[in-house]
């Protein structure tokens, strides 16, 4: 299901918590909501959609992927980026990493690794920070 963009950033500025199985269903609203938002948005976390968990979803080189619960485990190659945002106005200045390494759970709750590169980790980190209730 398509959802409403959250705005609040009173909200937004909460960290997330922990996603677990019975919240499967997000995923897929998230999902939705990118979908929709695709012509303008390469990536979301729940709490863009009113969902106060650590779910994200993102474009991995042109396939949809959704991360539970992650975490960035390793960075290196920092660099100064400008980010804009579907839940706040404007475009910001922020730091970020050529390369992350990620510990995630799948859509069946396995723990995984995974090292990205790039605009797909500059994606990531960006959703990540909405989960730990960074606003950029």
């Amino acid at each position: 299901m398509v959802r409403e963009i959250m705005r609040d950033e009173a909200f937004l500025a909460r960290k997330a918590e922990s996603a677990v199985p019975e919240d499967l269903p997000i995923a897929q609203d998230l999902l939705d909501t990118l979908a929709a938002h695709k012509d303008r948005c390469v990536g979301m976390a729940a709490n863009m959609i009113g969902v106060n968990k650590r779910i994200i979803v993102f474009d991995n080189e042109g396939t949809y992927m959704v991360m539970f619960n992650p975490e960035i485990v390793k960075k290196s190659g920092p660099y100064q980026a400008e980010e804009g945002c579907l839940s706040l106005s404007g475009v910001r200045k922020i730091k970020r990493w050529k390369s992350i390494k990620v510990q995630y759970q799948n859509e069946k709750f396995q723990t995984r690794f995974k090292t990205f590169t790039g605009w797909t980790a500059q994606i990531i980190q960006h959703e990540i920070d909405h989960c730990e209730g960074v606003l950029v």
